[in-house]
């Protein structure tokens, strides 16, 4: 590279000056027409004592060059002759000369010390210079080819050589890459040196070669490496599931020891059973379920992801994997030999390897799988300082897959003992269609308490509910379970939505109170009841999100339910909302878990405020497409949830198409209290059956109004009503203002009364009685008889 600085002048034999640089010019600050024509004497103040060149510098002196402004400047002058009896005058700055020759001195001291390996390469990558160093452990000379070229990179691909030309190439140079420089002699462990690389310049300023220097780090990379793959692998078994620990284990290996890597699982693992002791072969029972390949893509002449390995006889090179022996095989042939030289094991092997290494994953003596590791463009071996380091890789892999399997079985059970919970996912009352879905979390979180249930209750009612208990696992799934027959045996009662929530909630404080941790227990619950008579939907919430209906027109409407607080708070009423809902209507009740994405999304600062139920009233609206089955308006729903690679809670989701009774299938009348209405009421009720065409449920009909009727002028006052209701089944239902609870009881042979109640419970299907804030209702139930047609039995 030329030296920043140079200056030069012409003098004629007579000591004029008649030219010089506009360097020249820079340095001492005078002006052409000052300069040129004079004496070049002028511009010298002195000859500075002991001023000969510097060491390393061809000949010259140091003069004292005096400046425009008085200043002195010391430069190095070397006068060359010229045509006739002219000379050219070359100067450098006395400064930039000092540097020149601490580059040279700095170039001597590096070139000749014997501390490190310093070399210097051609543009062919032949050696030109080098120290010591290089001479004595590359066992190389000047001239010859050096063994780095040579050296395969470690990180990354190609050898020295490739680092070379690239400097040379562009200009920048190479810090600290890693390679396995081969030993100088056989038997020798190959080393890891540390390579950094600069261009150097000629004085034109080309690139004309490439300085190198060459540090040992083995012991340093190798301690380095193994701690780093040994955290990476330990953080992968973090990941409580099998693949994912899997994926990361491939990621660690790949390409930090190797170019490809496979994990094998056997079948039992995958499904969280016990793993094997011994493995007798491969018949069918390993998959592959992670692999790995630094330079593309998985080659597809391979066994995939996914896949199981293709059968391998049994072979005393298993025995070894079991105890935990790591096979290092540096020839594809010898691989193949391990495996039995067996044509289907051509699959399990790259075309291209140049080493493999593989081990068993084995955990409390049991064996989980297999992991390989190949090497197809890096060409060096494996050696025992890789299998000390694979085996300590795969022992805590090892162990994360076993965890894995573990909470698999687990969550395996969790997850049937949550469904086994849940009533069939389709059903149908007379008040509506329903269908359900849950989809449980995935990922690391265990099984949550989310349920819905479809309760049919009396006079054709139906109650729909959902409920989420706080917390994942077991407990949360017991205490679901202890809470569905709550509600079942509450339902059964014919409570008041509200009234209903409130014993709910008396008995999660009881819970609380027996559990070890009371705080964190509790429940939210949304509890309807539709009456297809009425097409009226009586709701209550307990800290639920609200439900959303979607009209047979198409509209779309949140319901506003005044919540209450979650179960378990205590102390707060709950609220009755009265919804009217058309046939043909779709009801949606779900878990917070359907809306967790757009939740998320809101407590976002930096994204705009969400509308998680708008959101999701939009959506219901476009899935209810006319004639869609409520399942598929269901899938559509959960799709995204269902797609998600994870999914921190479970969901839940109600759908409930509404039906409708027709009018001229409800009859009903009001009595005054009077002995002579039982009469009128029987007249009235056949009058009504034989309008139905039920003449075969007249007689039971007869004697369960007589009855009831009867009861209801005796206990209470006030009007009485009877109502009569056709469907697949004939309720019949009577009214009245007392509270008094009717009793079921076994009259003795003397007793005058008391055999009422068990006539219409002989003559009916199902009977009962439900209270509200005008009295009570005693209902009963008939199957409809068909009617005979003569001539058949």
């Amino acid at each position: 590279m030329p030296l920043d600085g140079a200056v030069a002048a012409v003098i004629d034999g007579s000591g004029v000056l008649t030219a010089w640089t506009r360097e020249a010019a820079e340095l001492l600050g005078y002006a052409d027409v000052d300069v040129i024509g004079r004496p070049a004497r002028v511009l010298v103040a002195h000859r500075r004592p002991g001023g000969n060149a510097p060491a390393g510098a061809p000949g010259g002196r140091v003069l004292a060059l005096r400046r425009d402004d008085g200043e002195r400047v010391d430069v190095w002058v070397r006068l060359l002759p010229l045509s006739g009896s002219a000379v050219l005058a070359l100067g450098l700055p006395a400064k930039v000369l000092a540097a020149w020759g601490d580059l040279t001195s700095v170039a001597r001291t590096v070139l000749t010390q014997d501390a490190w390996q310093v070399a210097v390469h051609g543009l062919d990558l032949g050696l030109r210079q080098c120290s010591p160093a290089v001479r004595r452990s590359r066992r190389v000379r000047e001239g010859d080819r050096d063994p780095l070229c040579d050296m395969p990179v470690v990180d990354g691909d190609g050898t020295g050589a490739d680092l070379l030309r690239q400097v040379m190439e562009t200009g920048r140079p190479v810090v600290g890459a890693a390679g396995v420089l081969r030993a100088a002699q056989p038997g020798q462990p190959d080393a890891i040196y540390s390579l950094t690389a600069a261009p150097l310049y000629d004085w034109r300023g080309d690139i004309s070669g490439a300085f190198t220097s060459l540090v040992d780090v083995t012991a340093r990379y190798e301690s380095g490496r193994r701690l780093n793959l040994v955290y990476k692998a330990s953080r992968a078994g973090d990941a409580l599931d099998i693949r994912r620990t899997a994926e990361g284990l491939v990621d660690t290996l790949v390409p930090a020891l190797g170019d490809l890597a496979a994990v094998e699982i056997s079948e039992a693992t995958l499904q969280g059973a016990e793993p094997p002791l011994r493995v007798h072969g491969l018949r069918g029972d390993f998959r592959r379920i992670a692999a790995g390949h630094a330079h593309g893509a998985w080659p597809v002449d391979l066994v995939q992801v996914g896949e199981i390995l293709p059968a391998v006889p049994d072979q005393p090179g298993f025995r070894e994997l079991e105890r935990g022996t790591v096979l290092v095989t540096n020839d594809r042939r010898d691989y193949l030999g391990f495996l039995g030289d067996v044509p289907q094991a051509a699959r399990m092997i790259p075309r291209d390897m140049h080493a493999s290494i593989g081990a068993a994953l084995v955990a409390r003596g049991r064996v989980l799988g297999y992991v390989q590791v190949f090497r197809t463009r890096r060409q060096y071996a494996f050696t025992g300082h890789d299998a000390k380091l694979l085996k300590e890789i795969i022992t805590r892999a090892a162990l994360g897959i076993d965890n894995a399997r573990r909470y698999t079985r687990e969550h395996r059970v969790a997850e049937t003992l949550q469904r086994s919970l849940l009533p069939p996912v389709s059903s149908s009352t007379a008040a509506a269609e329903t269908a359900g879905i849950y989809l449980p979390p995935r990922g690391e979180v265990g099984v949550g308490g989310d349920w819905f249930d479809v309760i049919a209750l009396s006079s054709l009612r139906t109650a729909l509910v959902v409920g989420d208990v706080i917390g994942h696992g077991l407990e949360a799934s017991t205490t679901m379970a202890r809470l569905r027959t709550a509600v079942q045996t509450l339902a059964d009662l014919d409570l008041a939505p509200d009234e209903l929530l409130v014993r709910l909630d008396d008995l999660v404080q009881r819970m609380a109170a027996e559990s070890a941790h009371p705080d964190t227990l509790g429940a939210s619950v949304l509890y309807a009841v539709y009456d297809p008579v009425t097409r009226l939907c009586r709701l209550a919430s307990a800290g639920h999100p609200p439900p959303v209906a979607v009209h047979p027109d198409g509209t779309t409407r949140v319901i506003d339910v005044r919540p209450g607080p979650p179960l378990g708070v205590g102390g707060v009423p709950f609220e009755v909302t009265d919804v009217p809902l058309p046939e043909g209507s779709v009801l949606t009740m779900y878990s917070d878990g359907l809306l967790g994405t757009a939740r998320r999304a809101q407590r976002d600062p930096r994204r705009p405020p969400a509308d998680p139920e708008g959101e999701y009233a939009a959506r219901l609206r476009a899935a209810c497409r006319p004639g869609r089955p409520l399942r598929r308006i269901g899938e559509v729903l959960v799709e995204q949830a269902r797609q998600a690679p994870e999914r921190m809670d479970d969901i839940t989701l109600l759908l409930a198409r509404t039906r409708a009774v027709p009018d001229d299938s409800v009859a009903d009348w009001r009595f005054p209290p009077d002995p002579a209405a039982v009469a009128e009421a029987r007249e009235v009720a056949v009058a009504q059956l034989t309008a139905w065409g039920l003449h075969e449920n007249i007689f039971a009909t007869e004697l369960v109004v007589s009855e009831l009727v009867t009861n209801a002028i005796r206990y209470a006052t006030g009007h009485i009503g009877l109502r009569l209701v056709r469907d697949a089944v004939l309720v019949c239902e009577v009214t009245d203002s007392s509270e008094s609870q009717p009793r079921l009881r076994r009259a003795h042979n003397d007793d005058e009364g008391g055999r009422g109640l068990f006539l219409v419970a002989q003559v009916t299907s199902r009977w009962g009685s439900r209270y509200d804030a005008s009295g009570k209702t005693i209902w009963t139930e008939q199957a409809i008889v068909a009617e005979r047609v003569p001539g058949r039995d």
